[in-house]
């Protein structure tokens, strides 16, 4: 019994070493499956990784608009300063700087004795020739009746009355007619003299021509008015005045947009200041473009009757030059200038492709195409640098929104 308890060991230790191994050799195997099938994936990881990234956008169909945006500044619709027609003194002011006037408001009032004293003259003047008339018609009212008797007697009686008695009375006559035709004319010249000054003396009363705001007052009661002339540029003015209900919009349209110019045309008007948009259209235009900027100056007309708005605020007034409806349009980073315009186009094999094309309008953010590329088509945007024709890419669409 003793001697094959040995014999039992050595068998069941040969098994175990043989199991041991099987399972060791299991075990390398599924390891070296596993390094396999990292090394598979991670090559292809590398080889994926190995191809440039492009950003593209998607050619599609747009509605496009070409503006211009330039600075712009509210003057008044109607600016003047108001001067004194007579030289006087000022004996009473009812306005001063930012009243509100309307138009045939009293603004000023001169005191001038002279014309006051011409006034005196003129109109006694023109009472006396009218009594000068009236005894010149009463002279002519008698020497004609006279005459006419005298006539009919001659008529009647020949040798009764002498010739020259009848050329005398009609001399008379005629002398008499003629005083009331000069009575009649010293008549009018009177009363022009008496109109003209009174004329003048209501000049003495400034009145505002339109209604508007006072932006200066020059002048206070007591001061010596001097009469305005012509040129006015040594007279001091009484006040200034401007209508601030209705304002001019004006800006400069430089000249390679002159031809787009039209009246009607829509602006749209931005105010920083006031943090303000609104729409207007143009008024009116000069038709000329000034040599020294090169631009034509150009007004809209801009209702304010509120008073928010105020001349000399600064705006920015943008046109709309051209519009396109419906059109092939891709963002103008994908664009390439020279000889002749280029897009690089994305194929649907991942495959760079440089396509030539031909734009019409453009606008700061998009251009478009009229022959070239079709809605659909991916371009990259962007820079070019490190990618060529015929390379294979991995495209990375960017939408309408991130584009522009």
């Amino acid at each position: 019994m003793a001697t094959d308890e040995p014999t039992l060991v050595v068998g069941s230790s040969k098994r175990s070493r043989r199991r041991k191994l099987g399972v060791f050799l299991v075990m390398f195997a599924g390891v070296a499956l596993a390094v396999a099938v990292y090394r598979h994936r991670n090559g292809a990881a590398s080889a994926s990784t190995r191809l440039p990234a492009v950003a593209v956008a998607k050619v599609d169909r747009e509605h496009l608009k070409q503006t211009l945006t330039v600075s712009a500044e509210f003057h008044p619709y109607e600016q003047v300063s108001l001067h004194a027609k007579v030289a006087g003194y000022l004996q009473s002011i009812s306005v001063d700087m930012g009243d509100h006037v309307k138009e045939g408001q009293a603004i000023a009032q001169l005191d001038v004795p002279e014309l006051r004293n011409d006034l005196e003259k003129d109109t006694a003047s023109f009472h006396a020739s009218e009594e000068e008339k009236k005894r010149a018609e009463a002279i002519y009212a008698e020497t004609h009746l006279a005459c006419d008797r005298l006539m009919v007697v001659a008529k009647d009686h020949p040798k009764l009355i002498a010739q020259q008695q009848v050329d005398e009375a009609q001399a008379k006559d005629r002398n008499a007619a003629g005083a009331v035709g000069a009575a009649q004319q010293h008549i009018e010249e009177c009363g022009a003299a008496l109109d003209k000054t009174r004329t003048m003396l209501s000049y003495t009363t400034i009145t505002a021509p339109f209604e508007g705001t006072i932006t200066r007052r020059y002048a206070d009661p007591g001061a010596l008015i001097q009469a305005g002339t012509s040129s006015s540029t040594q007279t001091t003015p009484i006040v200034d005045l401007a209508e601030d209900t209705r304002l001019r919009l004006v800006f400069p349209v430089p000249e390679s947009a002159v031809a787009q110019v039209k009246i009607g045309a829509p602006v749209q008007v931005s105010i920083s200041s006031l943090n303000e948009t609104f729409d207007a259209t143009i008024s009116r235009f000069s038709g000329k473009v000034d040599h020294a900027t090169r631009t034509m100056s150009t007004e809209a007309d801009v209702e304010n009757r509120d008073g928010h708005l105020k001349p000399g605020v600064y705006a920015s007034a943008t046109l709309v030059l051209q519009t396109r409806e419906d059109v092939v349009a891709v963002p103008v980073e994908a664009i390439s200038v020279g000889e002749k315009a280029s897009v690089f186009v994305v194929d649907r094999n991942n495959l760079i492709e440089n396509r030539p094309i031909k734009l019409g309008l453009q606008t700061p953010t998009r251009a478009e195409v009229l022959e070239g590329l079709r809605p659909g088509d991916l371009v990259v945007i962007g820079s070019r640098a490190g990618i060529e024709p015929g390379q294979k890419v991995i495209a990375k669409l960017i939408t309408a929104a991130a584009a522009d």
